[in-house]
């Protein structure tokens, strides 16, 4: 009834309307929410029979991240409120998917991908990879142009080499973010980062060697220099036709994507062994509705299954405590739509190998 009320369906018809469009009807909005929150409690159970807990100071780190994003406690309490929390629900949402995390994290397998998997997923994404530029930048604050422009000019009369300049002059060299200074201003190739636009075009249009004029960002100045470009073969037939470090990307998604499975395994197994009973729906649920006055669109107008946006499945309703796998400055999503957030959201896939590792370097750019 919260996450009705959220999505402005407050009137019988717009709900009904709704559930009819997602294949979807109250009963099984119902029984979703109820498998969500069983899975949580046999989350709950699997972490303690391997002695997995969380340290209330890994909660006081996501929720103090969250914190940071509010100008003050008023209005980090406001947004708690708007979304259904009280600090302590909230908490205890990270808690449950950190507990989530380390339980999937437990399913990790030592194991290296073989040659012949790593030739097949290089295979599938060389083409996509075809014509990815590797670079390398020095970054300026952004008042100091004049310093930028003589190092830019001394760099393209040959007497300073870029990856020394960058060393010594390059403000992307922050502790802890990967900062790029000290490896001569390389931040890999653009397949495997995230950039700021204003990076993204600049080096769009660098061949091999050229350097770049001055491109100012919101970070700064930047000097970039493109080091590399991929072309792909016709046909891969060997890793060595790709480039070592989309190699290890590879390999480190294959590897994600076995622990995925093993724990879908693991959870699906044990839900299927566990005694939950599901009481029968009771009647005069407020988002109970006659869903025969609302007609299911025909395959010509689009009928989800029901996974689409609509759907209730925790696709996008983790919010709150997706900072437990990510960095947990998000805004907090509604309590309600956090309880929904299952095993199906730690789900893997293989094909997304590469885009699901992209670094964020450099730091200050990306």
């Amino acid at each position: 009834e919260s996450i009705r009320s959220q999505m402005s369906m407050t009137d019988a018809d717009t709900w009904g309307q709704w559930l009819a469009d997602n294949a979807m009807t109250p009963e099984s909005v119902r029984e979703e929410m109820i498998d969500s929150f069983a899975q949580q409690e046999l989350i709950k159970q699997g972490a303690k029979e391997k002695n997995i807990s969380v340290e209330s100071s890994e909660i006081d780190d996501i929720v103090n991240k969250t914190k940071a994003n509010y100008e003050d406690d008023e209005k980090w309490k406001a947004a708690l409120e708007q979304a259904g929390f009280t600090e302590e629900k909230y908490r205890e949402n990270v808690e449950s998917q950190l507990l989530q995390k380390k339980l999937t994290e437990s399913f990790a397998s030592d194991e290296e991908p073989s040659q012949e998997d790593l030739l097949k997923y290089a295979q599938m994404y060389a083409s996509a990879y075809d014509g990815a530029k590797r670079s390398s930048h020095i970054l300026f604050d952004s008042g100091d142009e004049a310093t930028a422009q003589s190092v830019l000019d001394q760099i393209n009369s040959g007497q300073l080499d870029f990856a020394e300049a960058a060393k010594q002059y390059s403000k992307d060299n922050a502790e802890g973010t990967g900062g790029s200074a000290a490896k001569g201003g390389d931040v890999g190739w653009d397949k495997l980062s995230s950039f700021v636009t204003e990076y993204t075009d600049a080096l769009a249009g660098l061949e091999k060697d050229q350097v770049s004029g001055l491109v100012t960002s919101q970070y700064g100045i930047h000097i970039i220099k493109c080091t590399d470009v991929y072309k792909a073969p016709e046909e891969v037939t060997s890793l060595d036709q790709i480039p070592e470090e989309w190699i290890s990307v590879i390999a480190s998604s294959l590897k994600s994507t076995k622990q995925q499975e093993a724990y879908k395994k693991w959870l699906d197994e044990t839900t299927e062994a566990a005694d939950i009973k599901i009481n029968d729906m009771p009647q005069g649920l407020p988002y109970d509705v006659d869903m025969s006055k609302y007609p299911a669109p025909n395959a010509d107008s689009g009928a989800t299954d029901g996974t689409q946006e609509g759907s209730t499945d925790g696709a996008e309703g983790g919010e709150a405590a997706d900072g437990a796998s990510a960095d947990g400055t998000d805004a907090p999503a509604s309590e309600d739509q956090a309880a929904t957030d299952g095993a199906d959201s730690s789900e893997g896939n293989a094909d997304a190998a590469a885009g699901d590792n992209a670094s964020e370097q450099p730091a200050e750019a990306a």
